[in-house]
């Protein structure tokens, strides 16, 4: 199944309103936001009254292409993400099921939603999440319906639920909370990339249980950045794109805006496909000398900008000749601008975890 990543209508920076003219469309497989959700293994097996469970399937987007910490919101059946943080709102149905004249038959229904809004730090490797079980509608036989409720992390991050379990479904809504542990992450590390896997046991007496399971987003925590004096661990949705914005750097600013007028695309939030941050100092090297290894204009020389700055930026895996040459562009800076371009970017990568693979786009 393709989804489809939805970017927000609008990114503001200093008074810059940028249209997001098109959305991305990116497969399941690379997204990684919601496992297929696992029903009960008792379909309808005869000679057993038991509880069939399933759960709808939702659609994560992406929800802010910013900066901010300000949290994910959704509605029923969606998953929202943005850089650090997650609201993931579930519909499940349950079926109490028994043999009638040899028939497996719906004897009762149970309907209920789960909502998860999960926050991530991007100073700490430890977070937690609070959820919210509705009161569940129920008909017939659908009464009197236990739920215990367990959360399984990876990538070192353990989870451990907090909850009233085997709350009675149809007796009134129950909020829980789950806190997320990361083991300390040595520097310059960026653990493997993980999810939640919650799993739901639905119980009643008399009646053989029934369980369903689904995903949350993907997430991932990293010490990169980190010394030996201080730890900078903290987490990331690594899908959710961010922006680094060239504002204020001339040249290199006005570089890139002749390549977008001209119909560069990649970086561009206007619609763009995004570039992907590369961590690999060879190939960042020779995707800098691939197109700029060529002598300094003279011009460029008199007024002393004599720094090739390459865009895309070498450190991206659409850098170098990877793009054909409408899509890319150098731009002749004095030294002191490639400098600042240098702090910018790592300023920016280490405020939001940006790292290997990760997609974004460059505000002009």
């Amino acid at each position: 199944m393709e989804l489809t990543t939805i970017l927000p209508t609008a990114f503001q920076h200093r008074g810059h309103k940028l249209r997001l003219k098109a959305p991305l469309i990116t497969g399941a497989a690379a997204l990684g936001l919601l496992g297929a959700a696992t029903p009960s293994a008792l379909a309808d097996q005869p000679g057993t009254e038991h509880l069939r469970v399933t759960v709808n399937s939702a659609q994560p987007q992406v929800h802010g292409l910013t900066d901010s910490a300000s949290d994910a919101t959704c509605t029923i059946n969606q998953i929202m993400v943005n850089r650090y943080s997650e609201c993931e709102w579930v519909a499940v149905h349950v079926d109490v099921m028994r043999e009638v004249n040899g028939t497996p038959t719906v004897v009762g229904t149970v309907d209920y939603d789960v909502k998860h809004q999960m926050t991530l730090l991007a100073n700490s490797a430890n977070w937690s999440e609070t959820f919210t079980v509705s009161k569940a509608r129920v008909t017939r036989e659908g009464n009197d319906v236990h739920v215990n409720i367990a959360a399984t992390s990876g990538g070192g991050t353990k989870a451990t639920v907090h909850f009233s379990q085997g709350h009675i479904l149809d007796s009134g809504t129950a909020n829980g909370s789950i806190d997320y542990t990361t083991a300390a992450i040595p520097k310059g590390t960026v653990n493997p990339k993980a999810k939640t896997h919650y799993t739901y046991t639905f119980t009643k007496p008399g009646i053989i249980s029934g369980s369903v399971s689904y995903d949350s987003a993907v997430y991932r925590c990293d010490n990169y950045y980190g010394s030996s004096r201080a730890s900078r661990s903290g987490c990331a949705i690594p899908e959710a794109p961010t922006a680094v914005s060239m504002v204020g750097i001339p040249y290199i600013n006005d570089g890139i805006r002749k390549l977008r007028a001209n119909g560069g695309h990649y970086g561009d939030p206007n619609g763009g496909q995004p570039l992907h941050w590369m961590i690999n100092p060879t190939q960042e090297d020779k995707n800098r000398k691939a197109v700029c290894s060529v002598p300094v204009p003279p011009d460029m020389q008199s007024a002393g900008r004599t720094s090739c700055d390459e865009y895309p930026f070498a450190s991206t895996y659409e850098g170098g000749t990877h793009l054909p040459e409408n899509q890319r562009e150098i731009t002749w800076v004095n030294v002191q601008e490639n400098r600042s371009q240098g702090g910018t970017i790592t300023a920016w990568r280490n405020k939001m975890h940006v790292m290997d693979g990760d997609p974004f786009y460059v505000i002009v």
